[in-house]
């Protein structure tokens, strides 16, 4: 079955967008994507701010956060479907759910309460601010997949923790614990699992009740700010988007999914 979003107001001025997708750990598929990008664009657009939405959470259901992408209906395919499926999989859907977070002027807050992988750690960093449970783990597996991250991915990651930190989590892949992924500045706090939702709508709650004109200001000037920085040429543009392309053709995708259903360590080509 697919996933969901469920939308709740737990206080004033507060929407609150929970991922919901118990039987495949909180991933991102489609209708959960399509339903992200439309709700941020409701909410935090203007006629959600006339409505007087001031804030907006996002989280997960289950005591999960996200997985990152759907991958289960990947397996036992031949070359040229598995192509197409994953291509498709992580195509505009997400690309729209990263551009809606970025894009509204109302604060955001992902509260993290569980595990928090992949596309669901690149969607927690598109909002303003992070909070984790301090039993969780965070990660970002392409090394693990033979995947090439999208280069627009792996510059948030960049100037949200620098080129060093960038480069220990995507070349390593490893796991990493909230302790350390605050003194990254990956997040912006720890919290107790059974008191995360609490702190995160006081927090939400705190956010809601700033000048509206002065947190669609600033925000607005950091995105500029980072825009300019983060900026590429045509043609380094398209020899990027080419590099990424390329890795959806390679064995070493394949294989890296194949081996993450089959729950296996990978045998890699390196082609």
């Amino acid at each position: 079955m697919p996933g969901e979003l469920l939308t709740d107001h737990p206080a004033d001025g507060v929407v609150r967008l929970t991922i919901s997708n118990p039987s495949r750990h909180g991933a991102l598929d489609h209708p959960i994507l399509d339903a992200l990008a439309a709700a941020v664009r409701e909410h935090g657009g203007e006629a959600g701010i006339a409505a007087g939405v001031r804030a907006i959470v996002l989280t997960g259901a289950g005591g999960r956060f996200s997985s990152g992408y759907d991958l289960s209906g990947l397996g036992d395919l031949a070359r040229e479907e598995f192509v197409r499926r994953a291509e498709a999989l992580i195509a505009h859907p997400f690309t729209a759910a990263i551009e809606a977070l970025e894009a509204t002027d109302v604060p955001t807050v992902a509260a993290l309460p569980g595990h928090t992988m992949g596309g669901g750690l690149e969607l927690a960093l598109a909002c303003d601010l992070r909070v984790a449970a301090d039993h969780i783990e965070l990660a970002m597996p392409p090394a693990k997949l033979g995947l090439v991250y999208p280069h627009t991915g792996l510059r948030r990651f960049v100037d949200a923790i620098g080129v060093a930190r960038t480069r220990e989590l995507f070349l390593l892949g490893h796991s990493i614990d909230p302790g350390t992924a605050l003194a990254w500045g990956l997040i912006n706090g720890v919290s107790d699992a059974e008191d995360l939702q609490d702190e995160v709508l006081a927090l939400a709650t705190d956010l809601a009740g700033g000048a509206p004109l002065s947190l669609r200001g600033n925000k607005r000037m950091l995105r500029a700010l980072l825009a300019a920085e983060g900026d590429v040429g045509p043609a380094l543009e398209a020899e990027l988007v080419a590099l990424r392309e390329e890795s959806f053709q390679s064995d070493d995708l394949l294989e890296g999914v194949t081996a993450f259903r089959e729950k296996r360590p990978p045998v890699w080509r390196g082609r």
